[in-house]
């Protein structure tokens, strides 16, 4: 299920566009060297790799927790759930699924500090914008933060999130390079379309939940495999 997350980062990428283009349209990126250019790109995104990493670190070791008292199916079935809830609840679930009210000082804080850094239009601060760009309130990093609970491991909860990151790095780096170059009618095609990934991500993680027996897709509890080794012998 790990591949799961990248499908997730690349096609909801365009949100990210919408929420964190601004701030990729202001980096301070040397525009007069093409090598300087993308390297200093790779430093952003490495920032917001490594912050989507500790979050998958976070949910991935709470996850762990689960597994230990053999809820690692249970677990499966109510992330997808939750995923599809997300979804049909309401229908701007990206915007209005958000954390800025619990977290509201916290998030002020960041938001200033990524202004600030911003501000400097410095290269070296590249790396701090990308960190802090990681930990801006955003729905699509919240369902990629709740699929990395399911992994039910800190490491492949760490994955997890870096597969997401990497799948929404062509799209930005695409703003970054050619601003506003999706028309409306595309972007909105898009938009659209992520509900319905969300949806299917959903139930892939309920049928992996169900342990139906079906390889890689929902294989069989471990429990159940290693009692038919045993009658085989």
């Amino acid at each position: 299920m790990l591949w799961s997350g990248f499908v997730l980062g690349l096609l909801g990428s365009l949100h990210c566009v919408g929420m964190c283009g601004p701030i990729a349209f202001m980096l301070p990126v040397d525009r007069s060297n093409s090598f300087n250019k993308v390297f200093q790109i790779g430093i952003y995104h490495f920032g917001r790799l490594f912050s989507y990493g500790l979050i998958g670190l976070l949910f991935g070791w709470l996850g762990k927790s689960f597994y230990l008292f053999g809820l690692q199916q249970q677990l499966s079935i109510a992330i997808g759930i939750i995923m599809i809830l997300a979804v049909l609840w309401r229908n701007h679930w990206l915007s209005g699924f958000s954390l800025t009210r619990p977290l509201y000082k916290l998030i002020s804080k960041l938001k200033s500090s990524l202004g600030s850094a911003l501000k400097k239009k410095s290269p070296d601060t590249l790396l701090t914008i990308g960190f802090l760009n990681g930990f801006l309130p955003c729905g699509l990093v919240y369902m990629a933060a709740i699929g990395s609970v399911a992994t039910g491991d800190a490491l492949k909860g760490w994955l997890y999130m870096v597969l997401f990151g990497i799948g929404t790095i062509p799209l930005m780096t695409a703003a970054i390079y050619l601003g506003k170059f999706l028309n409306t009618k595309m972007r909105e095609k898009i938009r659209r379309a992520i509900p319905v990934v969300v949806v299917i991500i959903g139930l892939l993680f309920i049928l992996r939940g169900m342990g139906l027996g079906i390889p890689y897709i929902s294989p069989a509890p471990a429990v159940e495999m290693a009692t038919g080794t045993m009658n085989c012998h």
